[in-house]
């Protein structure tokens, strides 16, 4: 799984070759000893040949309709970050946010937590893990982080946090998390 589907790809690609350059050297060499083989002989094997040959074709066809699955590299991708969202963001509430791109939420929702762990209305615990939620899928919006938040990240930033952020940087385009995002809120709600 570590290569996303690039090994089997490759290898699929070198097999689908190989199997090809082997139909094909047939012919060539049944058209050489086409007269060390008796008529009935030649036909047999020609007819046997072009028939594996048709299987083939329909087998590349089959590949490339899709209806024969592959690990590719996109949803290799997809898998990972899957992955990493349903470990690394435990809060339905945080993942909606994100989802739907409102770090104007997020932050309130940090002031409203640092403000009921004041008053003892939230644990410490909770606290530090959704804080660190919050903040991740901040820096995973672009916003701008104080010294102070990126300071709590990299001393609290637990190992599915770290994974999330790696993974999710490996992507290039955002939309890509966003949407997995939306299926780990649409799976929160049931």
């Amino acid at each position: 799984m570590a290569s996303r589907g690039a090994i089997e790809t490759s290898k699929l690609k070198q097999n689908l070759e190989e199997q090809l350059d082997r139909l094909m050297q047939q012919l060539q060499d049944l058209e050489e000893c086409r007269e060390e083989l008796d008529t009935d002989e030649y036909e047999e094997t020609k007819k046997e040949t072009l028939e594996q040959l048709s299987e083939f074709n329909d087998s590349l066809k089959k590949i490339m309709s899709g209806n024969m699955t592959l690990i590719d590299e996109l949803s290799g991708m997809q898998l990972a970050i899957q992955a990493a969202i349903s470990q690394a963001f435990k809060t339905p509430e945080v993942i909606r946010m994100f989802a739907k791109k409102q770090p104007g939420q997020l932050r309130t929702r940090l002031a409203e937590m640092d403000r009921d762990l004041m008053v003892g209305k939230l644990g410490r615990d909770l606290y530090m893990q959704q804080k660190g939620e919050i903040l991740t899928a901040l820096r995973k919006l672009g916003e701008k982080l104080t010294p102070d938040d990126e300071t709590f990240l990299s001393a609290n930033a637990g190992a599915a946090l770290s994974q999330f952020e790696r993974v999710s940087s490996d992507l290039g385009s955002g939309d890509k998390v966003f949407a997995l995002a939306s299926v780990e809120v649409e799976k929160s709600k049931q």
